[in-house]
Order: structure tokens, then C-alpha cells, then sequence
């Protein structure tokens, strides 16, 4: 005799299906907000050496005259592009050069896309936007 009634047998199975559901939800968040959170910094960094790289870019033509070593525009959008574009894997970039306190600086802001692998089985987007933003200027001399 095994010990189970009739009105009993399958109660547990069931309850192992919604537990193991849930266990599964539990795995899913914690994967997928880890690949989330990788991506994130991995923005973070491409837009940090994307940033550093442009701001290498100064107007050499106006610092040997003795002007101020100020970053070319166009040199520094090029070689932000060059180097996002050798990393791979970037859905998007964008660059502007803010002035602060008279000083010119370049602002890089990358954009990533994170699929999600085991939230979408639940129902959740499939697909996350991340950004990493960073801001670099040109170091010229004393600190």
C-alpha cells in the first residue's frame, strides 16, 4: 500500500509546477539583470575610450601658432567613429563638445542593445536599450 488516497495523488505534482515556474522567474532575473548590468558597463567603457580617443584630437594648427590647445570637431568625431566602429557591437553613438568654465570638452553617449534570453520566455521585452555616457578633455601641460 502506498499511502496516497485517490483525492490526494497529483496535489504535489502541481505544486511542483507552480514552484519550479517561479524558481525558473527567480533564474531568469537574476541572469538576465547580470547580462543587463555587463552591458551597461560595457557602454560605460566604450563611451569612456571612445571619449578619451577623440579628446586626443586637438586643433594642431592653432596650438603651434601658439593658440590654445582646443579639440577639432572634426578630427575628434572621427576618431570617436573609428574606434567605436573597431570595438563592434555599438547600436549607436553620439557626440557633442560642451564648454565648461570656458574650457572645451568632448561628451560621448553609446548606446547598446541587451537581448534578453530567459525573461522574454516569461513574457518580458526581449530587447533592452542601454547607455553609457562619459566626458573627456584635452590635458595640456601642468595639472
Amino acid at each position: 500500500m502506498s499511502g496516497w488516497t485517490g483525492r490526494e495523488s497529483g496535489r504535489v505534482s502541481l505544486f511542483l509546477a507552480a514552484a519550479m515556474i517561479g524558481v525558473l522567474a527567480i533564474i531568469g532575473l537574476a541572469y538576465d539583470g547580470a547580462g543587463q548590468l555587463r552591458s551597461l558597463q560595457r557602454a560605460d567603457d566604450l563611451a569612456a575610450e571612445a571619449a578619451r580617443s577623440g579628446g586626443q584630437m586637438i586643433d594642431r594648427a592653432r596650438a603651434i601658432e601658439g593658440g590654445p590647445k582646443e579639440i577639432d570637431e572634426p578630427s575628434a568625431r572621427a576618431a570617436v567613429a573609428t574606434y567605436l566602429s573597431a570595438a563592434g557591437g555599438v547600436g549607436g553613438h553620439d557626440v557633442s563638445f560642451p564648454v565648461v568654465d570656458g574650457e572645451k570638452q568632448i561628451r560621448v553617449r553609446v548606446t547598446i542593445s541587451y537581448r534578453r534570453d530567459l525573461l522574454g520566455l516569461f513574457g518580458f521585452e526581449n530587447t533592452v536599450t542601454v547607455t553609457g555616457e562619459a566626458t573627456a578633455r584635452a590635458l595640456t601641460g601642468a595639472p
